[in-house]
């Protein structure tokens, strides 16, 4: 996609609708390729899974300057655990844009939405740009960005899962509820499932194991990227409308008899 149909996020602008993730590669060269590959301009990074041993290799080393980073506060349980690690990215001088996780459940890891909603109003008082992964739920949805949050980003399935959207009809009444932008974050599975969230007319999508479980890595991330504009462009484009019935495609008028 070009700057003639950014992605606008807190007043930034962005030429892909593809935030990736950074977790679960086979080594930092693989992370390196497929990112390039993706397309991406944003990449998540879990604050509480970077090792920042002195003279020790980090997962950092692996992530080219010119990304911008977006801290996650993946595998925090309350909106305290959240918070403190918003403020430990903050600190580590990563940017004030974090993507904010505060799970409820270890087994299935859906969002804990109450939770979220604590961390989220007392983060963005504290002038962070608050992204939070939550449930497909419209109520929710429109909460979060009552409270100030500059996007919400709605689980297609379960994250990890590839399960793809399963329930596209809740993403679009979000669609109608909130005027920031809707990404679509965890489940994907492949090319076509990030299509169909755009086709939706979804913003952008987040993925990572979509991505980092494929066979091909490298090559995933690269059908990723064309799902992603292929999606946005038929969304722009506008479908036709579904009938029961044929249509014919050649005009009927003037045929000769």
């Amino acid at each position: 996609m070009s700057m003639n149909d950014p992605l606008v996020i807190a007043g930034k602008s962005y030429r892909s609708r593809l935030i990736v993730g950074t977790g679960k590669y086979k080594d930092h060269d693989e992370t390196r390729r497929a990112l390039q590959a993706s397309g991406a301009e944003i990449v998540t990074v879990a604050v509480r899974r970077i090792e920042l041993k002195p003279g020790q290799p980090s997962l950092l080393d692996a992530i080219d300057k010119k990304y911008v980073l977006l801290p996650n506060t993946a595998g925090c349980y309350t909106a305290d655990e959240a918070i403190r690690t918003a403020r430990l990215a903050r600190e580590l001088g990563m940017t004030e844009f974090v993507k904010l996780e505060v799970i409820g459940d270890k087994r299935t890891l859906f969002p804990d939405a109450e939770e979220t909603l604590v961390a989220a109003r007392q983060l963005v008082k504290e002038g962070f740009v608050v992204l939070p992964y939550t449930n497909d739920d419209p109520i929710m949805a429109r909460k979060l960005e009552d409270v100030g949050c500059a996007a919400v980003m709605p689980l297609a399935a379960p994250i990890g899962s590839g399960l793809g959207i399963r329930n596209p009809y809740n993403l679009r009444i979000i669609l109608e509820t909130v005027k920031v932008p809707i990404i679509v974050d965890a489940g994907v599975g492949t090319a076509s499932d990030a299509a169909v969230a755009l086709e939706l007319g979804c913003h952008a999508v987040l993925m990572n194991t979509g991505i980092a479980g494929a066979r091909d890595a490298v090559l995933m991330a690269e059908a990723m990227r064309l799902g992603v504009e292929a999606g946005r462009k038929a969304f722009l484009a506008g479908r036709i409308p579904k009938k029961l019935h044929a249509a014919a495609s050649s005009p009927e008028h003037g045929l000769i008899e």
